[in-house]
């Protein structure tokens, strides 16, 4: 495909030529004159003196002379100027065409001398995509979280063309995440293949965005927080209260968990009371402010702090759910966890016996180490069960890791049935922990995106995209039969997800601790403000170096709305924060 800038210097090469051939023409032109002036000059009596002075030209009378015995020298002398005129013209032509060409192979800046925009290296259009990332991810978040509070104002059914949008914005979003896993995982072979890439990336995420600032005006129309903040604040108020007994209960419920499990079970999770906490903190001073604001009459700033209250309110039950869906998801643990040994018992029990058998599906090396694996890690997990509190996700995920190990040795010997129901029981296994880290990684990054850079988001977007093909075996792109592509599929969504959740804890380390004191580096202001700017709840936070953000924040800027980049910010703070 020809590339824009080819496109227009094609269009502008026409150009060029023409303007050598005006420079011609005008030299011939001249020329042209000079030659007829004489003639025109000695026909007529008086010839240009007696027209500059005003006087009537006579008519000539032609009357034969001598013959001049000069005319040959005098009709050369008189070319003598526009021959001259001529070849001016000409080197002015050449004179212009060099310069043009010296120009172009000389300049720095592709075209900027004809208002073409400069051309951005790969370095600068990759901290493009990874800001344009960024802002994306936020302006989703953002606006889901609004839609929700939207749709439990006005009911479903008055949101639905909204939720399209943001569907639509979603849709895009996730292809560009996609894009930049393939930059990372080096698919792009040359520099035109990661251009390619990067410039799809910023042109997905700024369609997103556009998507969603269409429908930004509609949607304040719909939620009307400047005219029906009262009924908004109600609801929020509501809500607060709430989540303000669901956080003591987690407190609780957190405190169980350190008894009953490993410290590592709960780590994910440990601080989640005090940062909802936190969040509430933040909430009741805008809450109290809405409300100052609406028995004041004034709507504006009534709806700006409500706005910033239904962000951390929202966040608060985002920690406060996390902790209630651990606790679920480790005692589900625990469950599977002897059925998990049972197979794994058969797996071995299955290998050795192809050990001592004649055909092999793999080197006998190989079956020995894994099976020698299994073994090692059925041995722990049992030792770990019966020694007091540890840690069931973590040994249903070794367990079921090495099982798979053998199982994918054994799968030569089995039939493509068996197989498949083997693998099939590994996934429902694989999927708890996969769903679990997921889902620890989403709320992480949910709760600190003014820090977590784009790195660790492109991990989550594909750690989750794995898991929704894991969800429903069988999809298009799989290239194995139904069971081992989705099990493989929940594995990798489980390493991502890690990996994600350790690059977003780094993203936040480097950005300052949000809650020494209740403040985060760069951001100033008590009240819980550290924490919302850290939250994205107030927009002016910068993401870390996991990719470029929006540098770090001062006082912050307003609550986030509804909308992509061009409009959620519409509230602004207006010096309140």
């Amino acid at each position: 495909m020809t590339s824009p800038l080819s496109r227009s210097r094609s269009r502008r090469a026409p150009s060029h030529i023409a303007g050598r051939v005006a420079h011609a023409v005008f030299g011939g032109l001249l020329a042209l004159g000079w030659l007829v002036l004489p003639i025109t000059a000695t026909g007529a009596p008086g010839g240009i003196d007696t027209v500059a002075a005003g006087q009537p030209v006579r008519s000539p009378s032609v009357v034969p002379g001598e013959a001049d015995p000069g005319e040959d020298e005098t009709s050369a002398s008189d070319l003598v100027l526009p021959v001259a005129l001529v070849g001016a013209a000409g080197a002015a032509a050449a004179f212009t065409y060099t310069r043009r060409k010296r120009r172009a192979s000389t300049r720095t800046t592709p075209g900027g001398d004809l208002g073409i925009p400069p051309v951005a290296s790969l370095c600068e259009l990759d901290r493009q995509a990874r800001t344009s990332l960024v802002e994306t991810d936020d302006a989703v978040r953002t606006s889901t979280e609004e839609l929700g509070f939207a749709a439990a104002q006005a009911g479903a059914e008055a949101v639905e063309p909204y939720a399209g949008a943001l569907a639509y914005a979603k849709s895009e979003l996730t292809a560009a995440f996609r894009l930049r896993q393939q930059l990372d995982d080096a698919f792009a072979e040359d520099d035109s293949d990661k251009r390619r890439l990067l410039e799809e990336i910023v042109a997905r995420c700024a369609d997103a965005q556009r998507r969603l600032d269409a429908e930004a005006a509609g949607f304040d129309q719909l939620r009307a927080l400047e005219r029906d903040a009262p009924r908004a604040l109600e609801h929020a108020e509501t809500r607060f209260r709430e989540l303000t007994t669901r956080t003591g209960t987690a407190d609780a419920a957190l405190a169980d968990l350190r008894k009953r499990y490993a410290l590592s079970a709960s780590a994910t999770v440990a601080g989640h009371a005090e940062q909802a906490k936190d969040r509430l903190v933040f909430a009741t001073t805008h809450l109290n402010q809405a409300r100052q604001s609406v028995d004041l009459d004034d709507q504006g700033p009534a709806a700006v702090h409500l706005r910033a209250a239904e962000g951390a309110v929202d966040q608060a039950g985002t920690f406060v759910d996390a902790v209630d869906r651990l606790a679920a998801d480790l005692a589900a643990a625990v469950g599977k966890l002897p059925a998990a040994l049972a197979g794994t018992d058969t797996d071995l029990a299955d290998a050795r016996g192809l050990l001592q058998g004649t055909a092999f599906t793999v080197p006998r090396g190989d079956l020995q180490g894994r099976i020698a694996r299994a073994e090692s890690v059925a041995a722990d997990v049992r030792r770990e069960m019966s020694a007091g509190p540890y840690d069931p996700i973590d040994a249903l995920r070794r367990v079921e890791q090495a099982d798979a190990s053998l199982d994918e040795a054994l799968a030569g010997a089995r039939s493509r049935e068996d197989a498949d129901r083997r693998a099939l029981a590994l996934l429902d296994q694989s999927l708890l922990t996969a769903r679990s880290a997921v889902a620890t990684a989403t709320d992480f990054v949910t709760t600190h995106r003014g820090a977590v850079g784009s790195e660790a988001r492109t991990r989550l977007a594909e750690a989750a995209r794995r898991l929704a093909r894991a969800e429903t075996p069988g999809t298009t792109g799989q290239t194995l039969s139904p069971g081992p592509a989705a099990l493989a599929d929940a594995q990798q969504a489980d390493g991502l997800a890690r990996e994600a959740l350790r690059l977003a804890e780094r993203d936040v380390r480097a950005y300052g601790n949000p809650y020494d004191g209740g403040t985060v580096a760069g951001a100033h202001g008590g009240g819980g403000m550290g924490g919302a700017v850290l939250g994205g709840i107030i927009l002016g936070g910068g993401a870390g170096p996991g990719g470029a953000g929006h540098g770090h924040a001062g006082q912050g800027g307003g609550p986030g709305s509804f909308g992509g980049g061009g409009t959620r910010g519409r509230r602004g703070g207006g010096g309140r924060f």
